[in-house]
C-alpha cells in the first residue's frame, strides 16, 4: 500500500497561449509554490519567472520531428518527482485537456495513485480569435465551432471525417497545422467546401510576433508561403474570418504594450 503522506502532488497547469497576462491567478499561485516545474517548448521565460527561484525547472518540450522526452517518459518523470514528495507543476501551453496530452498525464498519475489537479488555461483558439478580431461564433453567422488537430502523432494529416467538416457552415479551427495546411485546404475543397471560404492563419497569437494572413481555401497556402510564417500557428476557416476587417485591434494598436514572443529556455 502506498503511503500517501510521503507522496507529493501533480498540478497539470494550462499556461495559455504564451502571453503572461493571460495566465490564471491559480496558475501563478501554483508556480510560486511549486518545487518542480516541468514545462513545454512554448513556455517563455516571462512565465517561468513566476516560479520560485529555488524550484527545479525541467524542460520537456516538443517540436515538429523532435521530442526532448517522449510522452511515456514525461509521465514517468511526473510520477517520479511526486513520489519524492515534491509539489510538481506540469506547465503546458494553452489548456491541458485541449490537444495538450493532459489526459494521458492525468491517467498516468491516477494509475500510480498520485494525487493530481487540472488547472484550465486559455486555449489557443479562443486567444487567437480574440487577438485577431475573429469571433469564433457570431449570431447569424456561426453557431458552432470545432477544434481539430492539424496533424497526427506521426506528424501527418489525421484521418478525419472531411465530408462532414467540409459541408458544415460553422467555424473550423485547426491546431498545429502549418505543415499540413496545403492538405487541409485540399481535403476541404475536395469534399465540398467552396474555394472562396474565408481562411486565416495566425502566427504567435497574443504575442509581439503575432502575424495574421487572411485568404481563402483556394489561395491561403500560397499566401502563407509568401509571408514565411513559422510555428506556432492556428488556422481558422469560416465566414467569421470576414469580421476581422472591422474587429482587428491588436496588431495595429501601436499604443498597446505588446508582450514579447516567448524566449524559449531549453
Amino acid at each position: 500500500m502506498i503511503n500517501t503522506s510521503q507522496i507529493g502532488k501533480v498540478y497539470l497547469v494550462g499556461a495559455g497561449p504564451g502571453n503572461p497576462e493571460l495566465l490564471t491567478l491559480k496558475a501563478v499561485r501554483l508556480l510560486q509554490e511549486a518545487e518542480v516545474v516541468i514545462y513545454d517548448r512554448l513556455i517563455g521565460k516571462e512565465i517561468l519567472e513566476f516560479a520560485d527561484s529555488n524550484a527545479e525547472l525541467i524542460f520537456v518540450g516538443k517540436a515538429s520531428g523532435h521530442h526532448t522526452l517522449p510522452q511515456p517518459k514525461i509521465n514517468t518523470l511526473l510520477i517520479q518527482k511526486a513520489k519524492e514528495n515534491k509539489r510538481v507543476v506540469r506547465l503546458k501551453g494553452g489548456d491541458p485537456f485541449i490537444f495538450g496530452r493532459g489526459g494521458e498525464e492525468a491517467l498516468a498519475c491516477q494509475e500510480e495513485g498520485i494525487p493530481f489537479e487540472v488547472v484550465p488555461g486559455v486555449t489557443a483558439a479562443t486567444a487567437v480569435g480574440a487577438y485577431t478580431g475573429i469571433p469564433l461564433t457570431h449570431r447569424g453567422t456561426s453557431h458552432l465551432v470545432t477544434f481539430i488537430t492539424g496533424h497526427s502523432a506521426k506528424g501527418k494529416l489525421p484521418n478525419l471525417q472531411w465530408d462532414l467538416l467540409a459541408k458544415s457552415t460553422h467555424t473550423l479551427v485547426f491546431y498545429m497545422g502549418l505543415s499540413t495546411l496545403p492538405l487541409i485546404a485540399k481535403e476541404l475543397m475536395f469534399h465540398g467546401s467552396p474555394p472562396d471560404t474565408p481562411t486565416a492563419v495566425v502566427q504567435e497569437g497574443s504575442l509581439r510576433g503575432q502575424k495574421t494572413v487572411v485568404g481563402t481555401l483556394a489561395n491561403i497556402t500560397e499566401q502563407v508561403g509568401q509571408q514565411q510564417l513559422h510555428p506556432p500557428v492556428l488556422i481558422i476557416v469560416g465566414e467569421v474570418v470576414k469580421f476581422r476587417e472591422w474587429m482587428h485591434w491588436f496588431e495595429e494598436q501601436s499604443s498597446y504594450e505588446m508582450p514579447e514572443s516567448p524566449t524559449l529556455i531549453a
